[in-house]
């Protein structure tokens, strides 16, 4: 039987994980898991604070989504969509139509979030080559600064976060960026939307598409849109003729409150993508969603070229596509949204408590994504020097007490699947605050 530490030095000599410094990594081998409780090969748990970073939505080990994939493996464990269909994928693409705000209704399958945007930047491209009025010289893309949507070269390409994106500048294509649209000194949405709208007036006619994380920008450190601003992009792309792509791998399945961040401020855009909770973090499974108005400019015979040709091996997998058909209906229970703004509410608690701490200088929350930034001093706006690495020190700390958190710089973020019970949110309340009394107090 194989031991532990065998495990360990097994990752150690042959797991290359991702976004880690593997001369620093220092394994943690988890070995099942239950609800919102991780456990590792000695048997010790940890409370999942990030949803395994960010995609359980509803839990580990859940009843419903285990039958669902156990049920469609006595059936089919995959067979393409090049060509041919299944059932959970028909299904699936016919729960997010119904779902999904507007008109968007035409479901192209990737396998993950990255993919699911370069599925997006490719068909805005497509588009405007074979539209009913051709605009070919429309090819650029407009993103944020900050942004974040993946690691492929185009997802990347869109990407704003030179620590991720640098070493690979001479690889990407030139993107108009924007300033990143945090609340702040300037949290007013129409300084910033002013902005857009000068760069739309000026170059809308080789603008292919903008693309942004509604309402959130995740890995920039959960930042927040200041409200409006969501609404006036949508409003300032129709009016100057550029599609608008709605990254929602983060905030999409319900984790701000409504089902998608647009529906918050009321916005349709032309291309939506999900991934990360669509399938409960079962299985890799993601989904690019087009409104009539795009997918018909791909139709025609084959001599006319128009098909979208792109795509993966695995999409359309039966198995993840029932674990998402699952997922949604235990998201859309009356059970969890009955018992979601309550949650939102203790996890106000729980931050509004972690603020009188004195090296705490700020919360934010929307629904249940919450993020907490650390301060050496009473000065709010002072942060600590990034070789200190203080966020990371912190998670190690609530490591040993039994909560998984991983860092975004000094920013802690708190997204825990929508099954934690109140005890079990008190319980992160609590090791988050004697962990940064922990490591600010050592400094």
């Amino acid at each position: 039987m194989t031991t532990l530490e065998q495990h360990t030095q097994w990752d150690r000599e042959h797991c290359w994980h991702p976004f880690t410094q593997m001369a620093e990594y220092e394994p943690l081998v988890i070995e099942r898991a239950e609800g919102v409780w991780l456990y590792d090969t000695s048997g010790k748990r940890y409370l999942d604070g990030i949803s395994s970073m960010w995609c359980n939505l509803v839990g580990h080990h859940h009843p419903q989504i285990d039958a669902a994939i156990h049920l469609q493996l006595d059936k089919l464990a995959h067979a393409t969509t090049l060509g041919l269909a299944n059932v959970p994928a028909i299904e699936l693409a016919r729960r997010l139509a119904e779902l999904a705000p507007g008109d968007l209704s035409h479901v192209f399958f990737s396998s993950d979030g990255s993919s699911a945007i370069e599925a997006a930047l490719k068909i805005a491209f497509q588009y405007w080559r074979q539209c009913e009025s051709p605009r070919p010289e429309k090819k650029r893309f407009v993103a944020l600064g900050e942004a974040y949507h993946g690691d492929t070269l185009g997802s990347a390409s869109v990407g704003g976060i030179d620590r991720f994106n640098a070493i690979f500048q001479p690889l990407l294509f030139d993107v108009l960026r924007l300033r990143c649209p945090a609340v702040g000194p300037r949290a007013d949405a129409k300084f910033y939307l002013a902005e857009l709208e000068s760069l739309l007036q000026k170059q809308h006619e080789e603008i292919a598409a903008l693309i942004i994380e509604p309402c959130i920008q995740a890995a920039a450190g959960m930042v927040f849109h200041p409200p409006g601003y969501l609404r006036g992009v949508r409003e300032l792309t129709a009016r100057y003729d550029v599609l608008m792509i709605a990254d929602e791998i983060v905030t999409g399945c319900g984790r701000l409150g409504p089902l998608f961040a647009c529906e918050i401020e009321n916005v349709i855009p032309d291309l939506l993508c999900l991934g990360k909770s669509l399938t409960g973090g079962y299985l890799p499974l993601s989904a690019t969603i087009a409104t009539p108005r795009i997918y018909q400019a791909f139709l025609g015979d084959t001599a006319s070229g128009r098909a979208f040709r792109h795509g993966h091996t695995y999409a359309g997998n039966p198995l993840g596509a029932a674990a998402a058909l699952a997922t949604l209906n235990v998201l859309t229970s009356d059970e969890v949204q009955q018992r979601l703004p309550k949650q939102i509410l203790n996890l106000a608690g729980m931050l509004a408590h972690l603020e009188t701490q004195p090296h705490v200088a700020a919360t934010r929350q929307l629904g249940m994504i919450a993020a907490v930034e650390l301060t050496p001093s009473a000065d709010k706006n002072e942060r600590y020097p990034q070789a200190e690495r203080i966020g990371h020190k912190v998670c190690r700390a609530a490591l040993h007490k039994g909560l998984w958190l991983r860092p975004l710089g000094d920013t802690l973020v708190i997204m825990p699947p929508l099954s934690i019970s109140d005890e079990e949110l008190d319980f992160v309340g609590q090791v988050l605050a004697e962990s940064i009394a922990e490591i600010t107090n050592r400094r």
